[in-house]
């Protein structure tokens, strides 16, 4: 009687066990849906110097410039899963300005994480949009489509906060006058995580 008693505890405690290790539903999962809103500050060649044609009518003409635009911006992530994220961004380059030239950018796209280490994460987007240039102190000024292409890295601190370590685009603006534009540079920032 205690054999079979022995032996019928030990066949329904490792059919417990047994139970316990095949658990097949996650203990826990973790949030997907994330916004963070950050600041950040920008450097960028503007692609134009102030030149304009000979002829009439008058366009400006793209070239270099020897004095790059600085400008403040803010930008929200949106973080819907792993894979599917969006960014969105605003740009007012208004310091350094050389005969008056400046550009403010308007752009939303989506975001790729490309590579994820220690704390940071890399990225590439591809942003469209708008931008708005004003030309000469005389006040001429245009609206035109803009398409960027960039990355950059974003480095965790805390749970809430992150700074841009770096953030690097291209612009294309490809009706511009009587050509197309490429603006180009970088910006660092702090983003906070709002949930």
């Amino acid at each position: 009687m205690r054999r079979s008693a022995f032996v019928l505890s030990s066949i329904l405690f490792a059919a417990g066990a047994i139970s316990v290790c095949a658990q097949v539903a996650p203990s826990a999962t973790a949030r997907q849906l994330s916004l963070t809103a950050g600041g950040m500050v920008s450097i960028f060649q503007p692609d134009f110097a102030g030149e304009w044609t000979d002829q009439s009518p008058y366009y400006p003409v793209a070239q270099s410039s020897s004095y790059p635009l600085i400008g403040v911006g803010a930008y929200v992530d949106v973080k819907l899963s792993r894979w599917v994220q969006l960014e969105a961004e605003g740009r007012w380059q208004r310091f350094n300005q050389y005969n008056d030239i400046r550009q403010d950018n308007y752009l939303a796209g989506p975001r790729v994480p490309v590579y994820h280490f220690w704390k940071a994460t890399v990225y590439g987007k591809v942003l469209g949009g708008f931008s708005e240039m004003t030309f000469d102190s005389d006040g001429d000024h245009g609206r035109f489509t803009d398409i960027a292409f960039g990355g950059g890295m974003d480095v965790k601190l805390t749970r809430r906060l992150s700074i841009r370590a770096l953030d690097a685009e291209y612009q294309y603006w490809p009706q511009w006058g009587n050509a197309t534009l490429s603006p180009y540079g970088a910006s660092v920032g702090v983003g906070y995580r709002i949930f």
